[in-house]
């Protein structure tokens, strides 16, 4: 899944809470960031098994190189790789003192279905229009697959609608006077107003759930659809042609419809912008002019003078993954619960590629990982005891759509009304102390604040998400808990480093977009500058601390996307 770069460190908080004897690692408030300037020696990570409860660079370090390691084969789910991370995760929160968190067990078993189109290079796309016929296939401008369990796929002659973004809202009906049931629809990713940037439309510049891909092939399976296509273009989906194009190689994975049955379609995939620009001219359309059409009040959905076909099997298997959670139990409220999550899945190994062939996914997300890790202890060795139970939940299948975390919210063993907040770790800066704090969703709810009085304590400025159009918020794991109704804490160290700046913030964080995110090149790294990790550790730690000794609940801001269930309120 598509994430924040390699400046995604989470948060720095407050370091003591509520005026109670401070933890070990919470004792002395992380050193201020302007203060810190010169790189320190690279870390020694610790000893197998000589972990101590203090957080530590050595600790978060021996943790990640394990994670990281080419033993654990990418961590993907389904393989061995998946067996051996989820056996030392569970040994960890063992060894720590947790409890098991799902009714007695260490695991909750999340059932994945599994897609997989046969014969890729034989699948087109056949478009015959009053102008042209034109054909595509499956990865240079096309992708295509059932999102529906569909073993077989026979799409002959579908009438072709554009429907502008896709969206059914209350102020705004891209389906309005058509009926699309058995046809195939055409939308743009992102929002109306995206394409003139209008900053009347939704939240002008801001992605909204209803700009998400998952949303669009959502509607339209609502509204009847037989297939839908989403255009790429790289500035509105936050991501390059290749994201998709990779995305969609080899099976592809979802919850079971007795798990989530929101409404699924038999044939989705996206097509390029270039491939669409074909497609419309071949349907005598101008694909330029009707996309900004598109962008305008009282836009209505274009039936184009085309027929689409296409034709294609799939491999379908029913299998399970796994998450992991551990939990301290209350002292005087064990009913209700702070609930920190990380995902652990990877992409596992491509025996095809000449190299390395492992993508090991240290920073994506063993980093986040070795975070709850290393939070766990800090809570474990906590005295007093936290009031409200705390829950550490190591959740699969976030690379294939945040399912495990969907799972994990559906079936959760607290009520959503009963737990304060969810605190996310995805994709951990190591690169050093920032100046600058930024927050995902910032404005959404009141843990804006928590992070605000944080991060002034520690030297520190905040500021919302610099690229609010790749609507990141919605691309982790938290959002299951936002869904439902719980806010969730996501933030990520700024651009502006102590050493370097906002130029050397944006270097790196090109660097890693560019070279080692979704790659095999994201390996651990004996050289890397932990000293923000472990302010921002000291940070989650507290402000996790602070929440589980409260008696209220933090609530959404007016204007958010989402509202807390009504016993929580």
């Amino acid at each position: 899944m598509v994430r924040i770069a390699l400046v995604s460190a989470i948060v720095v908080v407050l370091a003591a809470c509520n005026q109670q004897e401070p933890a070990k690692p919470a004792a002395t408030p992380a050193e201020p960031a302007a203060a810190a300037s010169s790189k320190p020696d690279p870390v020694q990570p610790t000893s197998d098994g000589q972990f101590s409860a203090a957080i530590s660079a050595e600790d978060f370090a021996a943790r990640l190189k394990k994670l990281a390691s080419d033993e654990f084969e990418g961590r993907k789910p389904g393989t061995i790789g998946e067996r051996m991370t989820t056996a030392y995760i569970k040994d960890q929160f063992e060894r720590i003192g947790l409890k098991p968190g799902v009714d007695g067990s260490w695991f909750q078993t999340v059932p994945m279905m599994q897609t997989e189109v046969i014969d890729p290079e034989g699948v087109h796309v056949e478009v015959k229009g009053t102008v042209a016929s034109a054909r595509f296939g499956i990865g240079e401008n096309m992708v295509v697959g059932s999102l529906n369990g569909s073993t077989a796929v026979d799409l002959a002659d579908s009438e072709i609608v554009f429907a502008g973004y896709g969206v059914s809202a209350p102020d705004w009906n891209d389906y309005a006077d058509i009926d699309v049931k058995g046809k195939t629809v055409i939308v743009l990713v992102n929002d109306p107003g995206w394409g003139n940037q209008d900053p009347e439309l939704f939240k002008g510049p801001t992605l909204t759930y209803y700009g998400r891909w998952t949303y669009k092939y959502e509607e339209a399976a609502r509204q009847g659809a037989a297939a839908l296509f989403i255009v790429h273009e790289t500035p509105g989906a936050g991501y390059p042609w290749a994201i998709v194009q990779n995305g969609w190689t080899g099976a592809q994975l979802s919850l079971p419809a007795s798990e989530d049955p929101a409404p699924r379609l038999e044939t989705a995939g996206w097509f390029s912008e270039e491939a669409a620009t074909e497609l419309f001219a071949a349907a005598g359309a101008d694909f330029a002019a009707l996309k900004k059409s598109a962008d305008l009040r009282g836009f209505k959905p274009v039936s184009l003078d085309a027929r689409l076909s296409v034709k294609f099997q799939s491999k379908v298997d029913v299998t399970s993954s796994e998450n992991v959670v551990g939990y301290l139990p209350g002292s005087e409220r064990p009913d209700e619960a702070i609930v920190y999550t990380a995902h652990w899945d990877h992409l596992g190994k491509d025996e095809l590629l000449s190299g390395d062939q492992i993508y090991n996914g240290a920073i994506d997300n063993a980093t986040g990982v070795a975070a709850i890790l290393e939070i766990a202890e800090a809570f474990a060795d906590q005295k007093p005891a936290p009031q409200r139970s705390v829950y550490f939940a190591a959740v699969t299948l976030e690379e294939s759509g945040l399912l495990g975390a969907q799972y994990l919210v559906a079936h959760s063993p607290v009520a959503a009304e009963k737990i304060a907040a969810n605190i996310n770790i995805d994709a951990m800066g190591v690169i050093g102390p920032t100046k600058n704090v930024t927050v995902i969703g910032l404005g959404q709810s009141e843990l804006d604040e928590y992070i605000a009085e944080a991060a002034a304590a520690q030297g520190r400025v905040i500021n919302g998400d610099e690229e609010p159009e790749k609507g990141f918020f919605f691309r982790s794991d938290h959002v299951n808990f936002a869904r439902a109704g719980v806010p969730a804490l996501y933030a990520s160290g700024g651009l502006d480093l102590v050493d370097g700046g906002e130029e050397a913030g944006r270097a790196a964080s090109h660097d890693y977009t560019t070279n080692h995110y979704h790659k095999p090149a994201d390996n651990y790294d004996p050289n890397w500058d932990y000293r923000g990790v472990v302010a921002d550790l000291e940070a989650l730690y507290a402000v996790g601390r602070k929440l589980a000794d409260e008696t209220t609940f933090p609530q959404w801001k007016p204007g958010a996307d989402f509202s807390r269930p009504a016993a929580a309120e």
